[in-house]
């Protein structure tokens, strides 16, 4: 399946416009936000790993006097953020690879870590204490449990992958995080997976 990994970001690059369309601004992570938000300092930097278009969480955050930093993989979803928040920090840059040479007070990788490859998301976890600042938070949504599945977007694979629950705790603590919350398919939050975890 990893085939279908490698043709993620050129999914979204063609398909931006329609995503952007679909993902809207309703905010049902809402929630989980807050929570997060309630770890951070006030007016804390957020770096949003997979940004997507801006909204609604970079948007959201924005609001609540975050400076956010925004990496997505396809330029077309920068390009939309960069046209709907021209003041804002926007990169064209792979999360895999990602060394901005800065920490941030959060971090947030909501619906786009989850299409790495078990191996690439192992591989994550050493970027995400690198961009870290003491006390840091960090919100991402993963699967279930371990293993590969394939959704469809526009009628095309769409890659997902997890780890299971008992190695991102290991992986979380070997990079100096501390589990705060993990929930297992969150029906409050259409059925996410979901991990909110503190660096030390």
């Amino acid at each position: 399946m990893t085939s279908s990994a490698d043709a993620v970001i050129d999914l979204y690059q063609r398909h931006a416009a329609t995503y952007d369309g679909l993902r809207g601004k309703l905010l049902m992570e809402g929630p989980w936000l807050a929570r997060f938000r309630a770890l951070l300092a006030p007016g804390a930097t957020v770096l949003d790993i997979g940004c997507g278009t801006g909204q609604p969480i970079a948007r959201h955050l924005g609001e609540q006097g975050h400076a956010v930093t925004g990496i997505d993989s396809a330029p077309a979803m920068i390009a939309l953020c960069q046209k709907r928040f021209p003041e804002g920090d926007w990169q064209v840059a792979d999360m895999r690879k990602l060394a901005l040479g800065r920490r941030f007070g959060g971090l947030i990788a909501w619906d786009s870590f989850f299409h790495l490859t078990p191996e690439d998301q192992r591989g994550m976890f050493p970027i995400f204490a690198a961009h870290a600042a003491p006390g840091a938070a960090l919100l991402f949504t993963s699967g279930p449990a371990h293993g590969e599945a394939i959704g469809i977007f526009e009628g095309e694979a769409l890659y997902h992958g997890s780890l299971d629950a008992g190695e991102y705790r290991a992986l979380l603590a070997q990079n100096g995080f501390s589990v705060v919350d993990h929930i297992v398919e969150d029906q409050s939050c259409g059925g996410h997976t979901i991990w909110l975890a503190r660096a030390a």
